[in-house]
């Protein structure tokens, strides 16, 4: 199989087996348990903890581990939201977030909270312009993607973050498909609070962290209770092969970025030739200039997404929408969202390139085009 549905997620690397196989096995201790197999898995949490730390730029004491960006979302946004009830009941958002930002939101609105849903620009990307507009007094939460999860576009998260605290706003940002592909000091961005996963980082499944600033901590308040864990804000016995996976896999993709995004970049480009030399009329949704280098997200008018995946083949993975949204039937909301209509945003095809892909693999992935149906 040629595998380009690198934003529904990635291989495990090899190194990062490598480094939770001892967890998986013989040091299967709960970090909790005052001896030996205790004490390893503690040491290994908080060697993950600072691995991903020094990476974002923050204290090791900021960072929380969760079972992955859902609950990460899940736990910014409604304990955001509740906590500063008494400040105001109102959140911004997009129209294109992903679905774990948008239901949370649709949730909190069944719970009293208003909340306003910004139409991006055709390029994907949200304008602080409009931001500024749909401020209130009663404005609590700003909740904006670092990285568009279909089509790759980057958000202005430092403009935002300096908007929010001109205002005196919680800022969170989801940041699941930016992790690894682009550089992030939580400092420099500003964020309050910031998600991540690490399956879409070349690590395993069931996990990912929130970044909460010390600043924001008396303001969030734990959805899940029990044993107090994670410094309170998440109980439940710790994913200890997990994290250690999650803090090699940040390490290694920090690490590689500045080399490995040349690499895809180029990877990108020639992909985008080839479909450009069969399809001539194919159309890039979104903005190329500020997007990372791994997404292309394109529209072929007249040619409904599903005949060409059953044209080209099983032995080729590429997805039509976010592997979030696959059991709709609907056209994608972020598709939609940048004013594509129905048929246009079914018409389209999501690739993503990863760390494992070849130039031989995008070459012989642009001979299978010739089967298409014209």
């Amino acid at each position: 199989m040629i595998y380009l549905d690198n934003h529904a997620t990635t291989p495990l690397d090899p190194i990062v087996l490598d480094a939770m196989m001892p967890f998986l096995t013989g040091a299967f201790g709960n970090p909790g348990s005052k001896h030996l197999l205790g004490y390893q898995a503690r040491d290994a949490v908080q060697k993950a903890r600072r691995q991903i730390a020094e990476c974002l730029g923050c204290h090791p004491k900021e960072i929380i581990f969760t079972s992955g960006a859902t609950e990460s979302n899940n736990l910014a946004v409604k304990s955001g939201c509740m906590s500063r009830a008494h400040v105001g009941r109102h959140i911004i958002t997009s129209q294109i977030e992903h679905s774990s930002v948008l239901d949370t939101c649709r949730a909190l609105e069944d719970e009293g909270f208003s909340v306003t849903y910004l139409r991006p620009n055709q390029a994907g990307l949200i304008e602080i312009a409009k931001i500024t507009e749909a401020i209130r007094q009663d404005t609590i939460l700003l909740s904006f993607m670092l990285v568009n999860n279909e089509i790759g576009t980057i958000n202005p998260i430092a403009e935002i973050s300096a908007l929010a605290k001109e205002h005196g706003i919680l800022f969170h940002c989801d940041a699941a498909q930016g992790l690894g592909r682009l550089p992030i000091d939580v400092d420099t961005l500003g964020v309050d609070l910031m998600s991540f996963t690490a399956h879409k980082i070349y690590g395993p499944k069931g996990v990912g962290a929130l970044y909460i600033r010390n600043a924001a901590n008396s303001l969030l308040k734990p959805l899940q209770h029990g044993g107090g864990q994670e410094f309170g804000f998440r109980s439940g016995t710790l994913n200890v092969p997990g994290i250690v996976g999650l803090g090699t896999a940040v390490l290694i993709a920090m690490q590689k970025r500045e080399t490995e995004t040349a690499r895809i970049l180029l990877l990108r480009e020639a992909l985008h030739k080839q479909l450009l030399e069969v399809f001539p009329h194919c159309v890039v949704n979104g903005c190329l200039k500020r997007r990372v280098a791994g997404n292309l997200n394109v529209a072929f008018p007249g040619l409904p997404a599903e005949e060409i995946m059953l044209a080209i083949g099983p032995s080729l993975a590429v997805s039509t929408s976010a592997a979030c949204m696959q059991a709709s039937a609907s056209a994608s909301h972020v598709l939609q969202g940048i004013g594509l209509s129905d048929d246009l945003a079914n018409a389209s095809i999501r690739f993503g390139i990863g760390r494992f892909n070849t130039l031989e693999e995008i070459k012989e992935f642009g001979i299978n085009w010739v089967l298409v149906p014209k």
